[in-house]
């Protein structure tokens, strides 16, 4: 399965036009393509028009939902955070990592427009989808 994150839905919900946003039109009907429920938070949190919300909502949940968390993932993401810490480089934000966790854990990959998940990819083994 190949999760979407909420960089590569933001862009693509406001017809904004890259190589991720452009591989997510190509393939909608013919990939299995989901999201996590963080991410589904994500994305709702940023719309800014209440009347769109209703239909974004909509749109999202038609999509497979990943319910993560728990302690596990919590310990993963903490532990992979300080190992590419480490590594010198600091990821910006605790849900990248949580997302990250949870894809290496489950074995989906990820469509991302998001640097922070460039040193999961070079030195933890996420799955990236490369667009373009």
């Amino acid at each position: 399965m190949i999760l979407i994150d909420a960089s590569v839905w933001i862009d693509y919900l406001n017809g904004v036009a890259n190589s991720q946003t452009d591989w997510l039109n190509e393939n909608l009907p013919s990939q299995r393509l989901g999201l996590t429920d963080i991410t589904l938070c994500e994305v709702l949190q940023g719309v800014k028009d209440r009347d769109q919300v209703a239909r974004v909502r909509q749109y999202l949940m038609a999509f497979q939902i990943w319910t993560t968390g728990g302690t596990d993932l919590a310990l993963a993401a903490a532990d992979n955070y300080r190992a590419l810490r480490d590594q010198g480089i600091t990821v910006r934000k605790t849900i990248d990592c949580w997302i990250a966790a949870f894809c290496i854990r489950e074995g989906h990959s990820l469509l991302h427009h998001d640097r922070d998940f460039n040193g999961f990819e070079q030195h933890l083994g996420l799955s990236v989808v490369h667009a373009g």
